[in-house]
């Protein structure tokens, strides 16, 4: 009967192993949640529910690459939009000071 405590040391404070052989010390053996037999019902329900995520999982993998994607394609388009607007900026300045010099070469005549 006693063959799994001679195979393994077990740890203190568990059924094969407590931490005290008085019976006035120990903690009241009630079963605990999962140790509570499973219905049939809840072992199928969550066995479908495991295998839905599983067959879910390589279309969330395609939305998530794909926000990404579109994440990323906003950020280059963005960086598209102020680098033409720097370039446009830096003609009109270069226009402006065209203008400023051929008026002032007209004042100067």
């Amino acid at each position: 009967m006693n063959t799994r405590q001679s195979t393994y040391r077990t740890a203190p404070g568990t059924i094969d192993g407590p931490r005290t052989h008085d019976p006035k010390n120990q903690a009241p053996m009630t079963p605990s949640l999962t140790e509570l037999p499973a219905r049939a019902s809840d072992a199928i329900a969550s066995h479908q529910n495991r295998n839905l995520e599983m067959q879910l999982m390589p279309e969330a993998l395609a939305r998530a690459q794909m926000q990404d994607r579109l994440r990323e394609a906003e950020h280059e388009r963005r960086s598209a939009r102020l680098i033409a607007a720097r370039r446009l900026q830096r003609r009109a300045e270069r226009a402006s000071l065209r203008a400023r010099r051929a008026l002032a070469m007209a004042v100067m005549q």
